[in-house]
């Protein structure tokens, strides 16, 4: 059995028919990164962890950031997400990209399509300060998965995301989204209206040969 590269505690390793070890970055796949750092706000109790694999816990924020999770290394990624105690009321997850910790809070451009029940809506609102990762609805569950491409690139980013929230509607909402800014980016902000609050883990993905 031989050995493709050198082993590193972020390198996944997958055994192929011949027996040869080989990396994802070979194999194409998606690999969980570790942010840098971390920042995030809340009303006290706030808490937000990065563990052993590079997912991010946190409980009770009203903002959290992700620093250094962008890099040369992918065009695109994928930011996989579930909520648990969520909002006190219906909100949105608003996001904003970010460098070397601070926010773009300009030129973007966002529109969703929602089904809720046998009702589907949609909007479009450009010019904005933020985009938006997800909806949430009062203290209900949910999961939200975002696309990202080229955030890392020097040049304007785009990005999708969906959410089903766990009411009896099975509520889905797509976002697309746009930021019309040629800057590289190395990680996101996260964040609800004032006085709304969030919990959940939060997971980023490189994705391999995208």
């Amino acid at each position: 059995m031989t050995t493709v590269g050198r082993w590193s505690p972020n390198k996944v390793r997958a055994r192929v028919l011949d027996g040869t070890w080989v990396s994802t970055e070979e194999l194409g796949g998606m690999v969980l990164l570790t942010p840098t750092s971390i920042a995030y706000t809340g009303g006290g109790s706030e808490t937000a962890t990065i563990g052993a694999n590079g997912s991010v816990e946190f409980t009770s924020c009203t903002s959290l950031s992700l620093n250094g999770v962008f890099s040369a290394d992918y065009d695109n990624y994928m930011i996989s997400c579930r909520l648990g105690s969520t909002a006190t009321s219906s909100d949105g997850v608003f996001a904003k990209l970010r460098a070397s910790g601070v926010d773009a809070s300009t030129n973007y451009v966002r529109q969703y399509i929602v089904a809720s029940s046998t009702t589907v809506a949609a909007n479009r609102l450009s010019a904005q300060t933020s985009t938006v990762f997800s909806d949430t609805r009062n203290t209900l569950k949910e999961g939200f998965t975002v696309y990202m491409y080229g955030p890392f690139l020097t040049q304007p980013t785009a990005g999708r995301s969906n959410t089903v929230v766990s009411d009896g509607n099975a509520r889905f909402t797509d976002y697309a989204w746009t930021h019309s800014t040629s800057a590289s980016y190395d990680g996101f902000s996260a964040f609800l209206s004032s006085g709304n609050y969030m919990s959940g883990l939060v997971s980023v993905y490189g994705l391999v040969g995208a």
